[in-house]
């Protein structure tokens, strides 16, 4: 972090209850994990990145603020949309992050939107099926996907796609259809999910609003 701007946005979301009442700190250790997960695989920040339902604001501002680099923020709640708004207009704010309000089904329909990122994350916003159909169409061939996920045990495993409780959230064939392919979960006190688009995502997908959870691709 290059000033307390960071810090000073976490405490005020805090203070209006988008992030929980507990100690900053971990969020900004659950947020680096995202950040290493992209830099230990590519040998520059990413051109881009969209930050699905970013609600309190992370890990999309820790990652803007590390980056410096596009972003996008995405909620479809109004009142954490105007937070987001607001505190990237704060002083020492970095430049180049937008906020786009709605339902990312929507989102994910604009065409100056559509294939533009090279990194897409998601903290908190649904189960893996939900958000691999809602993320893929704003990856470029080539970009990532990294969700947080469980975590399980108190050791790192860095597991190969097909193995146990990886495969079983993020399978393979089901993945594909959104030209998705998994690379990696690494589960330690957070637990990431790490995708790669691999092929373009069919126009199809997203689905309309509430159809990609109502009628999930894969279980």
């Amino acid at each position: 972090m290059t000033n307390d701007w960071l810090p000073r946005v976490l405490e005020e979301s805090r203070a209006r209850g988008f992030l929980g009442p507990n100690a900053i700190e971990p969020h900004f250790t659950h947020s680096l994990g995202f950040a290493l997960c992209w830099e230990e695989r590519a040998s520059a920040p990413p051109t881009s990145f969209l930050d699905l339902g970013s609600g309190g604001g992370l890990p999309g501002l820790f990652l803007l603020d590390r980056w410096r680099c596009r972003a996008v923020f995405t909620d479809s709640m109004v009142k954490r949309a105007k937070f987001l708004e607001e505190v990237l207009k704060w002083e020492d704010a970095p430049a180049n992050g937008t906020v786009l309000t709605g339902r990312v089904e929507e989102t994910a329909r604009n065409p100056d939107l559509v294939e533009a990122f090279d990194l897409v994350t998601a903290r908190s916003f649904g189960p893996p099926a939900v958000t691999a159909e809602c993320a893929a169409p704003f990856l470029r061939v080539g970009g990532r996907l990294i969700v947080s996920e469980p975590p399980v045990g108190r050791s790192a495993v860095l597991a190969a796609p097909g193995r146990a409780e990886g495969a079983e959230r993020w399978p393979a064939a089901g993945c594909s259809m959104l030209g998705l392919t998994p690379e990696a979960v690494l589960r330690d006190r957070f637990g990431f999910a790490v995708l790669r688009q691999t092929a373009l995502c069919p126009d199809r997908y997203p689905r309309r609003p509430g159809i990609p959870s109502k009628r999930p691709l894969f279980i």
